[in-house]
């Protein structure tokens, strides 16, 4: 796949879920340092800053890209060789912590679930799926209660795969969330990024579904990979809030009607019970203070 191909599927949300855009970003990487020309250090790590910028502008709310492409490109200058094979090592280095850190997020997610509950989750999270498809592993009968996710209807997705590994899977219309939820006993979504000061972002509709849980004294736990932490926001930089083209919402809208498509949405630390990552399972901001700990550059 061409690096031009990669950008425009993650722009068009070909490619979605954060883990799956930071994989496939690392991998055009990979694909630039394979095909170049670069004769030197300075010309490759140009050409490799270049594409870091073309990638990070095709998903605004990515942390987790950025955090993956900054390991990968955190090389000493050296020679030439030796440089290239650095880089390769960090991208296998960023996959190997793909692959502990599902399974440890699974096992984590799964502890939660116990047999006959009724589980609430919004959207699409690979690391909530591995959650779920944990918890049927390891032979516990519980429901879950999904909603479509407009506009693009990404919680099609979530109620096709759980649907297609025998779990049982409802699937509910966005503005029906309170009646699937006054049925659930736990709440569990993916992230899309961390703050230092514990807000949690995820897709839009999020932080109502939690409001809506609290009324219920339903708990709610986020399941995500710790490098969505976002290590600007230490700094007082908000992570940006995704603004997607209005035409998927209402293609022929009316003169004068403005339309607004947010992909995500800041949570309140004080309506999750905890996050769920490899690190175990902490308050919002007992989660800052263990990500920053065990992944000091970032």
């Amino acid at each position: 796949m061409s690096f031009d191909t990669v950008l425009s599927r993650i722009k068009s949300l070909e490619i979605q879920g954060a883990e799956n855009v930071a994989k496939e970003a690392v991998l055009a990487l990979g694909h630039i340092i394979a095909s170049s020309r670069a004769v030197s250090y300075k010309s490759l790590m140009k050409e490799l800053s270049l594409a870091e910028h073309k990638l990070i502008l095709t998903r605004p709310t990515e942390p987790c890209m950025r955090n993956c492409l900054r390991f990968v490109l955190d090389v000493k200058e050296d020679d030439f060789q030796s440089t290239k094979k650095q880089l390769e090592e960090n991208i296998r280095a960023v996959n190997a912590h793909f692959g502990i850190v599902h399974e440890k997020i699974a096992q984590y997610g799964a502890s939660k679930i116990k047999p006959g509950m009724v589980v609430f989750t919004h959207c699409h999270s690979s690391t909530v799926i591995a959650a779920l498809l944990k918890a049927k592993e390891q032979g516990k009968d519980f429901e879950v209660h999904n909603t479509e996710t407009r506009p693009l209807f990404q919680g099609r997705k979530t109620a096709t795969e759980l649907a297609s590994a025998g779990i049982k899977v409802t699937h509910y219309l966005d503005s029906a969330a309170r009646q699937a939820l006054k049925k659930a006993d736990l709440c569990l979504f993916g992230a899309d990024a961390i703050q230092s000061d514990g807000y949690i972002i995820n897709k839009i509709g999020t932080e109502l579904y939690c409001e809506i849980a609290k009324h219920y004294d339903c708990p709610v736990y986020f399941c995500t990979d710790s490098w969505k932490f976002d290590p600007k926001s230490v700094y007082g930089i908000d992570e940006a809030i995704e603004q997607r083209n209005k035409l998927e919402v209402w293609p022929n809208s009316p003169k004068g009607v403005r339309v607004m498509n947010p992909a995500f949405e800041r949570v309140h630390p004080s309506l999750a019970t905890g996050i769920i990552s490899e690190l175990g399972v902490f308050s919002p901001n007992a989660f800052v203070m263990e990500a920053r700990h065990a992944y000091r550059w970032m």
